[in-house]
C-alpha cells in the first residue's frame, strides 16, 4: 500500500460481525477496502447482538488498522423477541388464554414504546461509547449503517456533538421495511413517529446512500420533503474477489440440475412463483422434473415452509438447508448448475435488488431471476445467462426452467468470455465510498484505485432523467 496521510472515519453498524447474514457484509468489505484508499476505519457496534443469526467467518475481513468499539445493549434475548412476535395471532383467529392475552398486550407496548425499533435499547451506550472513541482518536467524517435505523438516531447525535459530517447508508429502504419486515405492525401512531424521526435524520445528514438506483430516487423525494441539503447518491451490493479465490466445489452428479437459492423466505421473497412454475412443468413433464434438485438454504418463514411443502407432491428433488455460513453459502452457489433469485410482485419491490445476485454474477452461473419488472431486470439485462421471469406467469417459469434443464443436460455451458464482473467488485465500490467522504469531509485524499472505480454522476436513465439528483 502506498505511503498515504490516512485520514479516519467511524463506522457506526449493529451488525458487524460476528452477526450473520447479507447485510453485515457491505459493512465488513467497506471496513476491509477503505484503508486502501486512504481511510481507516473505527467502528462502533454491538456487545451482546439480539440477532437470529452468526457468523463467525466474516470476522477475517476486519483488517489490523480497524478499532472496534462495542457497546452493551438492553435488549432482551432474541428468544424471547421472537416468542413476542409469535404471539401476534393469525388472521381470522383469536387466542383467549390469559397468557396470550398477556402476551399480545406485551408485545402492543413493546412495538408503542420502542421506536423505530428494538434496537434503540442499544442508542445510550452507543452514543457514550462513540464520544469515546471520537474523543480518544481523531475522526474526519462517520457513516451509520441502516437498519436497524435506531443506528441513524445514534448517528446524528455524535455527528451534532463532535460536527462531523454524517453519511446515512440505506442498506434497505425505511419505509419498506416497515411495510413487509415479519410481525412489525404499529398502527398510525408508530408510522408518525418514525417519519418524523427520519426526517430529524436526513436533515441532519450530509449524504443520503441508497443500494440501488431506484432507491436512490426514492431517498431522494425523501430528502426533499424533509427540506434536507444531504446529497443522494448510491453504490450497489457487490462480491470480494478474494471470496472466490480457491478452487470452486464440485458440481452435482451427471444428468442432474441443481437450481440453488440462498438467503431468507419470506413475504418479500415468496418462492411461491417458482413452486408454481414446478408444478406446471411436473404435469407436462415429469420425467424432466425428476432431473431438478431444488436446493434452499437460509431462514424460512413458517408460511414459506408451508409453501415448500407443497412440492412434496413434484418428481423434483428438495433439499433445505438452514443459514450457512458465508464459505458453505459460496460453496453451495459454486456447485450449482443454476441459481434463484425470488422477489415479491409487491409495491417498492422493484427498488429491491437482493445483495447475493452480484456473488451469483461473480460464480458465472445461470440466474433464473423471478422478479417484477424493475432494477433487477436493468442489472441482469447486461448479463450473458440471466433469464427473467414475472411471478405472475408461472407457465413462463416452467418454460425457462424446462430450458435451462436440457440445456444442462446437454452440456452446453453458456458463453462468459466477454463477462467483466470487476464493476461490483467491493474494492470498486468502497473505493466510490471513499471519494464520497472526500467529498463531504473536504480534500482528496485517495489511495491507489482499480481503473473500474473511477466515479462520475450517474448517468441518465433512457427518459433523460437524472436518476438520484447526485451532488457530488
Amino acid at each position: 500500500m502506498e505511503n498515504l496521510m490516512y485520514r479516519r472515519v467511524l463506522y457506526i453498524a449493529y451488525t458487524y460481525p460476528p452477526i450473520g447474514g447479507a447485510g453485515v457484509q457491505r459493512t465488513s468489505k467497506f471496513v476491509k477496502y477503505l484503508p486502501q484508499f486512504g481511510w481507516l476505519p473505527s467502528v462502533l457496534t454491538v456487545a451482546n447482538p439480539s440477532v437470529p443469526l452468526l457468523d463467525t467467518s466474516l470476522g477475517r475481513d476486519i483488517p489490523d488498522t480497524a478499532i472496534v468499539r462495542r457497546a452493551r445493549t438492553w435488549e432482551p434475548s432474541y428468544a424471547v423477541k421472537a416468542s413476542l412476535a409469535a404471539a401476534r395471532p393469525e388472521s381470522g383467529r383469536r387466542h383467549f388464554s390469559p397468557w396470550g392475552i398477556l402476551k399480545r398486550l406485551t408485545r402492543r407496548l413493546t412495538i408503542a414504546l420502542l421506536q423505530p425499533d428494538p434496537q434503540i435499547l442499544w442508542l445510550p451506550a452507543a452514543i457514550r461509547a462513540g464520544k469515546g472513541l471520537l474523543h480518544e482518536h481523531p475522526h474526519h467524517a462517520i457513516v451509520v449503517s441502516g437498519p436497524p435505523f435506531s443506528s441513524f438516531l445514534i448517528g446524528v447525535a455524535l455527528s451534532r456533538w463532535s460536527g462531523l459530517p454524517l453519511i446515512m447508508d440505506y442498506r434497505d429502504e425505511w419505509d419498506l421495511s416497515n411495510a413487509y419486515l415479519e410481525n412489525k405492525g404499529g398502527g398510525r401512531l408508530s408510522h408518525y413517529v418514525q417519519m418524523r424521526m427520519q426526517r430529524l435524520a436526513v436533515r441532519s445528514a450530509r449524504a443520503l446512500m441508497a443500494t440501488t438506483r431506484a432507491s436512490a430516487e426514492a431517498l431522494e423525494q425523501l430528502r426533499i420533503d424533509a427540506g434536507s441539503k444531504a446529497r443522494v447518491t448510491w453504490i450497489y451490493n457487490g462480491y470480494d474477489p478474494d471470496d472466490f479465490a480457491g478452487s470452486p466445489a464440485s458440481e452435482t452428479e451427471r444428468g442432474v440440475y441443481r437450481l440453488a437459492y440462498v438467503g431468507t423466505l419470506w413475504n418479500l421473497t415468496d418462492a411461491t412463483p417458482l413452486v408454481e412454475g414446478i408444478l406446471a412443468l411436473g404435469r407436462r413433464e415429469p420425467a424432466l422434473v425428476s432431473r431438478l434438485e431444488l436446493v434452499f438454504a437460509g431462514r424460512r418463514t413458517p408460511a414459506q415452509q408451508q409453501v415448500l411443502e407443497r412440492l412434496q407432491s413434484s418428481p423434483c428433488r428438495l433439499v433445505l438447508h438452514p443459514y450457512l455460513d458465508h464459505d458453505a453459502a459460496l460453496g453451495l452457489v459454486r456447485s450449482a448448475a443454476g441459481l434463484c433469485v425470488l422477489l415479491s410482485d409487491s409495491p417498492g419491490a422493484e427498488r429491491v435488488v437482493p445483495a447475493k445476485i452480484f456473488e451469483y454474477m461473480a460464480a458465472r452461473r445461470p440466474i433464473v431471476a423471478i422478479c417484477p419488472k424493475g432494477e433487477v431486470w436493468d442489472i441482469l439485462g447486461h448479463y450473458p445467462a440471466a433469464h427473467l421471469c414475472l411471478p405472475s406467469e408461472p407457465e413462463s417459469i416452467a418454460g425457462c426452467l424446462a430450458s435451462e434443464i436440457r440445456r444442462h443436460l446437454d452440456e452446453c455451458p453458456p458463453d462468459f468470455d466477454a463477462w467483466d464482473a470487476s464493476l461490483y467488485s467491493r474494492r470498486t465500490q468502497a473505493a466510490q465510498l471513499a471519494d464520497l467522504l472526500a467529498s463531504v469531509s473536504g480534500g482528496q485524499l485517495l489511495g491507489k484505485r482499480p481503473a473500474s472505480a473511477s466515479w462520475s454522476a450517474p448517468r441518465a436513465d433512457q427518459t433523460g432523467r437524472s436518476p438520484a439528483h447526485p451532488k457530488w
